[in-house]
C-alpha cells in the first residue's frame, strides 16, 4: 500500500508541475546544429531545423507563448520553414517568437553568436500558388499566423547567379508573410546580409497585411529592405523606425498598401539607389522623421518590382518631418571590423551616428 502510494504523490506532483506549465502558457523549442530532429526540442536535447520546428508548431493544439530559441551556429534552409498553425492561437501578448538565445543587448553578445540562416533550396517556390515566371523564387522563412516577432538572427541570401540571363531573376525572399488577413508581425534586431554577385539577398522582408513592424535592424549589401505588399485595405499600424540601410543595389522601403498612420522614423540610410517606392495608383504621401539619407540615385518612385525599380516621381510624395537629413552625395562610416560589437553600424560620433539606428534596443 505504501509503494502504491508513493506513486500516487509522485504522478500528482507531475501532474501538478505540468498544470503549471500550461497555465503559464509558454513552450520553448530549442534548436541547434547540433541537434537531432528526433529529439523533443528542450534545451538539454534540441532539434536540427527550423522546419522541424515549423511542423511542431503547426501540430500542436491550444495557446500561449511559443519560444523557437536558435543557438549560436549556422542553420541552411533546404525547404521553406512555413509557419501555419491551425490549432495553436497566438495574441498580442502571448506570440510566436523565433529568435536567438544569445540578444545584441545581453551583455556577453557578440556578433558571432547570431544564428546565421542561409536559403539552400531550389527555387522552386509558387509565390501565392502561382508559377514563378522570372527564372526560380525561394522563401526562407513564411509567417502565416498573427502575432509573431523574428529577432537576433543573421540572414542571408541564397548561393545563386541572381541574373542569369536576361528575363530571369532568381530571388531569395528570407522572411514573408503571405496572407493579408494577417496581423502583427514584428522583425527585430535582425542583421540582413547580402553580396550582389555571391550571395544575393533579393529581399529581406515581404509581408502583407496590417500591423508590419520593422525595427532596429541592419540590412546590408541587399538588394531591396522592405515591401509592405498586398492588403485588403490600406494596411494600419505599420512602421519602420532605427534600422541601418547601407550600400543596397535596389530600394529601401516599398510602401505599396500602408496605410496614413505609417510612421518612419530613426533610420540611417547610405549609398541605396532608390530610397522609398510607392505604388503607381497610390496617391497618399507620407512623413518621415528623425532620419538621415545620405547617397542615392534616386529619392522616390513608382511602381517597379522584381525587374526593376518604376519610374521617378514627385518627390514630394514623401514630405519631411522634423530632424530629416537628406544628401544627394555622399556615404557614412561604417565599422568593417567584425570583432566589434558594433560591427556593420555607424562608427560612433560620425554623422548619422546620433540616430542610434542599428541592433541595439538601449
Amino acid at each position: 500500500m505504501k509503494s502504491i502510494r508513493t506513486v500516487t504523490i509522485v504522478i500528482l506532483l507531475l501532474l501538478t508541475c505540468l498544470a503549471q506549465a500550461f497555465t503559464q502558457n509558454i513552450w520553448d523549442i530549442y534548436i541547434s546544429e547540433t541537434g537531432n530532429d528526433s529529439q523533443p526540442g528542450s534545451k538539454e536535447q534540441p532539434i536540427r531545423t527550423l522546419n522541424k520546428a515549423a511542423e511542431m508548431v503547426n501540430k500542436a493544439n491550444g495557446k500561449g507563448s511559443i519560444n523557437v530559441i536558435l543557438t549560436e551556429g549556422i542553420y541552411g534552409l533546404d525547404a521553406t520553414a512555413l509557419f501555419h498553425p491551425v490549432n495553436w492561437h497566438f495574441s498580442a501578448e502571448e506570440r510566436l517568437t523565433i529568435r536567438a538565445e544569445v540578444l545584441p543587448d545581453d551583455e556577453d553578445w557578440n556578433p558571432g553568436q547570431m544564428p546565421v540562416i542561409v536559403c539552400t533550396m531550389p527555387l522552386d517556390f509558387k509565390p501565392y500558388g502561382n508559377d514563378d515566371p522570372l527564372g526560380g523564387a525561394a522563401y526562407g522563412i513564411q509567417i502565416e499566423t498573427s502575432h509573431v516577432t523574428i529577432q537576433g538572427l543573421r540572414i542571408l541570401g541564397t548561393p545563386v547567379v541572381e541574373r542569369p540571363k536576361e528575363g530571369m531573376v532568381r530571388r531569395a525572399y528570407p522572411i514573408v508573410r503571405e496572407g493579408k488577413h494577417l496581423d502583427d508581425l514584428r522583425v527585430t534586431q535582425c542583421l540582413f546580409v547580402g553580396d550582389e554577385h555571391v550571395i544575393p539577398n533579393h529581399l529581406a522582408v515581404l509581408a502583407s497585411g496590417p500591423g508590419i513592424v520593422v525595427d532596429h535592424c541592419v540590412f546590408y549589401q541587399c538588394k531591396d529592405a522592405v515591401v509592405y505588399w498586398f492588403s485588403d485595405a490600406p494596411a494600419e499600424r505599420c512602421e519602420m523606425h532605427h534600422n541601418l540601410l547601407i550600400d543596397n543595389y535596389g530600394g529601401g522601403v516599398w510602401t505599396w498598401t500602408v496605410a496614413d498612420d505609417f510612421k518612419f522614423y530613426n533610420n540611417v540610410v547610405s549609398n541605396i539607389n532608390v530610397f522609398w517606392e510607392a505604388g503607381y495608383n497610390d496617391k497618399r504621401t507620407f512623413t518621415f522623421s528623425n532620419s538621415m539619407v545620405v547617397g542615392y540615385n534616386s529619392f522616390v518612385n513608382i511602381g517597379g518590382g522584381a525587374f526593376g525599380y518604376g519610374d521617378p516621381a514627385d518627390p514630394g510624395r514623401v514630405k519631411y518631418g522634423n530632424d530629416v537629413v537628406i544628401k544627394k552625395e555622399g556615404e557614412l562610416q561604417i565599422v568593417k571590423d567584425p570583432t566589434q560589437k558594433n560591427y556593420l553600424h555607424v562608427v560612433p560620433g560620425t554623422q548619422g551616428s546620433e540616430y542610434k539606428a542599428g541592433l541595439f534596443l538601449r
